[in-house]
């Protein structure tokens, strides 16, 4: 993983690892649970690995010259379960200390750069402090999300009471590690009608299932499709920093698709799925035939249904072209932005520095009420105003008014008239699973797709992950629920990967969320549906505290600002599988939160 020996250095990086007989068996099942005919001929078929794309590789063995050493420190000078970062020269790295064994990693979260020794050391791994991705200290690799890739892992040791790190000077500079993954080695790649592996949707969870199954060893054909017009992007972005091109939001660069034989079809739109011949039929006629499906379609927005609603210049934000046409509108002008929910309050943060103007339309009588209560609801309202923006409480959009089709006023049933040169709808999402209804796929009223633990739709084969389903929430009981978040997303991406290899595994993550508005993040883990208190530690005016949310005696939620890493503490105890007590929180003693207590 990084790690240095003084061997000769290989002219090429081309490595074939031949899997023996025994081990070859499970992993040559195709995902019909056939062994493909296409991927693999004859005995002894040697696996491909080409790890050009993710240097420095666990294979390669830099020379001397491209490796620092240093000593770091005493070996006194950390406790068990202390972390801290020292310096190489060419770069730092996190130092830890575990079980009085030493562990030296990447010191940034690769997701977005966050200082990993300000987050949590626990059970072997360490949360990062911002959006709870979890790495494991023994080889650096990411255990749960957001994020692709992996920290590296370098070689410590100790002499004469001394600590020292050898690192490779490329790891310490490059702070991420992509896993080693298969190539794809399927012939008819590319241009025949079937694929083995099918993923509808490109998001976290159709993108991390493709990665997943090729870090597995899988090297058989794996086909993404998309609605959108782009390769997978950072969808969460799109509302908190509205400026972004498609190419900063991308998520792997094209190369990355063609290196790992990930086929995207983008602008693809799947209208019928046949599971009795194991097919699907696009928008424009084109079949492709499948052995193993993920469907992660993930949601549409809901619009508004009032009139006027075909006026211009009023959006839903769906793509980077909906979010910088939104920023080029509203520069000088007055922008109205319908729902206070995540993606209105982020849009209207964002604004406030470009518009004249920005009002916040909503029925509730507090942003975010039913997510994170009526308190915490008003502090957060409260900085808004402080920023100029106005609200329109407990009323609703009645008309939307033009001149020359244009937005011109936005009329609410308080009878009050805005002016409006751009409106942006943020009122909810509902499943986009509209293609499946005459499939047998089986969905609930609300038109989502209920999975087992193991992502497992009602038809054998078929998988679904996402925004779109519902699911059994192990810490809650195994109650179905839907957690339209990205993190939860490539969770469950990854769970499907896994099953879809016969590895039996089950979704279990604790749900971890953010936003971000005025340069000012509010994290969240847990879930809080029908929580019947909410008991508060620190200042809501200073936007500096902690709020637990409980229902009868259980925290079921936390959600803080300024005070990292808490969140990511809870998260913790909360995968540990150890309950929080409504009482434990109430006194205020923090004590069994940061291990010095019971």
């Amino acid at each position: 993983m990084g790690g240095c020996f003084s061997k000769p250095k290989p002219v090429e990086l081309k490595i074939e690892v031949v899997l023996p007989e025994k081990e070859r068996g499970k992993d040559e099942l195709s995902a019909s649970g056939k062994g493909s005919p296409r991927a693999y001929q004859g005995n002894g078929t040697a696996r491909h690995f080409h790890t050009e794309e993710c240097l420095p590789a666990p294979h390669s063995y830099p020379g001397p010259q491209d490796c620092v050493e240093a000593a770091v420190c005493h070996v006194k000078d950390l406790e068990n379960g202390q972390m801290r970062e020292v310096e190489l020269g060419w770069g730092k790295v996190l130092l830890l200390k575990d079980n009085g064994e030493f562990h030296a990693l990447g010191h940034k979260c690769p997701h977005y750069g966050a200082p990993l020794v300000k987050g949590v050391l626990s059970r072997g791994r360490v949360r990062c402090p911002w959006h709870g991705a979890c790495f494991n200290i023994s080889t650096g690799d990411l255990e749960d999300f957001p994020g692709l890739d992996s920290l590296h892992k370098f070689q410590v040791k100790i002499e004469k009471e001394k600590v020292y790190v050898r690192a490779s000077k490329q790891a310490l500079q490059l702070q991420r590690r992509t896993k080693v993954m298969a190539k794809c080695i399927s012939p008819s790649a590319g241009h025949s009608g079937s694929t083995n592996v099918l993923i509808v949707g490109a998001g976290a969870a159709g993108l991390v299932c493709a990665e997943t199954l090729r870090q597995e060893g899988f090297s058989d054909r794996i086909v993404l499709c998309t609605l959108d017009r782009h390769l997978p992007y950072d969808r969460p972005k799109l509302s908190k920093s509205l400026d972004a091109q498609s190419e900063q939001l991308a998520l792997r660069p094209k190369e990355f698709f063609r290196a790992y034989g990930i086929e995207v079809l983008t602008e693809a739109q799947v209208v019928t799925v046949d599971v009795r011949n194991k097919k699907v039929v696009f928008k424009d006629g084109f079949k492709l035939e499948y052995s193993k499906l993920l469907l992660a379609p993930g949601s549409s927005p809901k619009t508004l249904s009032c009139k006027g609603k075909e006026v211009e210049n009023v959006f839903t934000i769906r793509t980077p072209e909906d979010a910088n046409r939104v920023v080029r509108l509203a520069r000088g002008r007055n922008a109205v932005i319908v729902g206070a929910g995540f993606l209105g309050m982020e849009v209207a943060a964002y604004l406030t520095e470009k518009a004249h103007s920005v009002s916040v339309v909503e029925l509730e009588e507090t942003p975010f009420r039913r997510f994170l209560g009526e308190r915490v609801g008003r502090a957060l309202m409260k900085m808004f105003e402080n920023n100029q923006v106005k609200f329109y409480m407990q009323t609703e959009v009645s008309e939307l008014r033009a001149q020359e089709g244009k937005l011109k006023e936005v009329v609410l049933k308080s009878s009050k008239v805005v002016r409006a040169d751009v409106c942006v709808v943020g009122i909810g999402a509902v499943p986009a699973t509209g293609f499946l209804r005459q499939s047998g796929i089986g969905l609930d009223s609300r038109g989502f797709i209920p999975v087992n633990k193991m992502m497992q739709t009602n038809v054998p084969g078929v998988f679904a992950a996402g925004d779109a389903v519902t699911f059994p929430l192990a810490w809650r009981n195994n109650r179905k629920v839907n957690i339209p978040h990205w993190q939860m997303a490539h969770a469950q991406g990854r769970v499907v990967a896994q099953n879809m290899l016969a590895q039996e595994a089950e979704i279990s993550t604790v749900p971890y969320l953010w936003t971000a508005m005025f340069g000012k993040s509010l994290r969240y883990a847990g879930y809080g549906e029908g929580f019947d208190d909410v008991i508060i530690q620190g200042d809501l005016e200073e936007l500096k505290f902690v709020a637990f949310y409980t229902k009868g005696d259980e925290v079921i939620a936390v959600a803080s600002m300024n005070c990292d890493p808490i969140v990511s503490k809870v998260a913790e105890v909360l995968a540990s599988g150890r309950a929080i007590r409504k009482r434990e929180v109430e006194t205020g003693d923090m004590s069994w939160l940061t291990g010095k207590g019971s």
